[in-house]
């Protein structure tokens, strides 16, 4: 139904309104648009992750430099994003969830 990631996160409205000219790419506001549960549950879920992940220590190298970059809220909404890619991923290829740190390292 979705030809990419970006396209199952824009219709649930997690990511930013595109805004720009001459190819200078600004993203804007979330559009809230969409599916208004799935957008809740992805965003709370992804607070509840960055707020433990900030008691114990940011592991994960993406997070913590985005961290460093953008807000904290600003972060979140980017992180439930990245969720929505995933299981947009997951759904399409058919497969379960592979944490990174479970996953075989490449040689």
């Amino acid at each position: 139904m979705f030809r990419s990631g970006r396209d199952f996160a824009a219709w649930i409205g997690i990511t930013g309104k595109d805004h720009g000219t001459g190819g200078k790419h600004r993203p804007g506001r979330i559009s809230k648009q969409g599916d208004r549960v799935l957008r809740a549950l992805l965003i709370s879920g992804a607070s509840a992750h960055l707020r433990q992940q900030k008691a114990r220590g940011v592991t994960d190298p993406w997070l913590r430099d985005l961290l460093a970059r953008r807000p904290y809220k600003v972060a979140m909404v980017a992180f439930a994003a990245k969720t929505a890619r995933i299981i947009w991923a997951m759904l399409v290829k058919g497969e379960t969830y592979r944490d990174r740190a479970s996953a075989p390292a490449a040689a």
